[in-house]
C-alpha cells in the first residue's frame, strides 16, 4: 500500500500527467511521469488508472493490487515533486506485473533525466 501523501487523488493532477507528463508504454501498461517546473521539496505522487477493459470487479482490484505492491518500493526513487500515473491496459493473462512496472519505471526515469539534460 502506499502512503497517504504518496498517493495521487486530485483529477487536475491525473490531468497534467497524462496530457503533459512523459509517456512510456509497454505490453499491458502505460506510464506517465510528470516532472514540476516549480521545485518543491512534497514527495512524488503515484495513481492508477485501470479501466473497465481489463475485466470484471476482482480482476481489476487484483491488478491494482499488484501494481501498487510493485511502486511501493521505487516511488522513492522518483524525483521530488513529480506525479507518476500507471494506466492498465486490458489484461489477456496473468503476467509478471511486477518486473513489467519496474521496467517501465526505470524507462521513464531515465527518459526523463535525457529530457532535463536538454
Amino acid at each position: 500500500m502506499l502512503p497517504v501523501d504518496a498517493r495521487l487523488t486530485s483529477s487536475s493532477d491525473f490531468a497534467r500527467a497524462t496530457k503533459s507528463g512523459i509517456r512510456v508504454t509497454s505490453q499491458h501498461f502505460v506510464g506517465y511521469l510528470y516532472l514540476s517546473p516549480v521545485t518543491n521539496e512534497s514527495s512524488a505522487k503515484c495513481g492508477l488508472i485501470i479501466s473497465k477493459s481489463v475485466g470484471g470487479s476482482v480482476k481489476r482490484h487484483r491488478v491494482a493490487r499488484k501494481v501498487r505492491h510493485a511502486v511501493a518500493p521505487t516511488i522513492s526513487s522518483l524525483p521530488t515533486g513529480s506525479l507518476l500515473v500507471i494506466r492498465a491496459l486490458g489484461q489477456d493473462g496473468d503476467s509478471n506485473i511486477e518486473t513489467e512496472i519496474t521496467e517501465l519505471i526505470s524507462k521513464l526515469i531515465s527518459r526523463s533525466e535525457k529530457v532535463a539534460a536538454k
